[in-house]
């Protein structure tokens, strides 16, 4: 009983403590994004995987395609 007494006691102490913090201000200040902001976010999100995956593709031709013909151009 006294065991389940002390994890109560750590539980509220450590709810009492949220806000306080380093991070209290944060927490204060945080609130649920509108709609319109939630789909900008993810659509500014999926443009710039789009973008890395893009530029990921490029290097693999560049690295397939490209430098083979370069270095048979000049011998090696």
């Amino acid at each position: 009983m006294n065991k389940a007494r002390a994890v109560q006691r750590r539980i509220e102490e450590r709810q009492q403590r949220i806000g306080k913090g380093k991070y209290g201000r944060v927490l204060k200040m945080a609130r649920k994004p509108t709609n319109d902001e939630y789909e900008k976010t993810a659509k500014i999100t999926g443009l710039g995987i789009l973008l890395i995956g893009a530029l990921g593709f490029v290097i693999y031709i560049i690295r397939e395609l490209v430098a083979p013909w370069i270095l048979n151009a000049l011998g090696y």
